[in-house]
């Protein structure tokens, strides 16, 4: 299954990102979403899960719940924007965003992954989305959006 990843728009759905997230089944956005029309469109690439972030304070981000559990091909994955507001639990993947630095790093057999910044750049950090692969090869990569 390919999971399309992507956090930190702040308002800003560029064209780059909607083109490296088509064909995912599944796209999770760990927050600061900064418009809901950024979810709107993500949703006509595939179902979309999403978290609130800490610039989602408008009402209509009241429906975004602050983290979430999406269960996806037999994975058990964690959406919260913050890391470090992670409070146990059994995953197999984290994703997160809130630092617009992109990771992939694998900690006690737990796929964390921040797929950084897909909106507005950020002091000199690239502009990037993210793909999480399940299956019998669990992986995740970033791609650098050609801004």
């Amino acid at each position: 299954m390919r999971i399309g990843l992507i956090s930190d728009t702040h308002g800003l759905l560029r064209p780059e990102a909607l083109r490296a997230l088509d064909g995912s089944e599944l796209i999770l956005h760990a927050g600061d979403v900064g418009d809901p029309k950024i979810l709107d469109e993500l949703e006509k690439i595939a179902p979309v899960r999403a978290v609130r972030g800490n610039i989602d304070v408008e009402p209509w981000a009241r429906r975004l719940p602050a983290t979430r559990e999406v269960a996806a091909d037999g994975l058990y994955i964690h959406l919260v924007h913050k890391v470090n507001t992670l409070r146990g639990g059994k995953f197999d993947v984290v994703v997160f965003g809130h630092s617009h630095e992109p990771l992939v790093e694998m900690k006690n057999g737990v796929l964390f992954v921040n797929p950084g910044s897909a909106g507005p750049r950020r002091f000199r950090l690239p502009v990037t989305a993210g793909v999480l692969w399940t299956g019998t090869d669990l992986r995740a990569e970033i791609v650098t959006l050609p801004v």
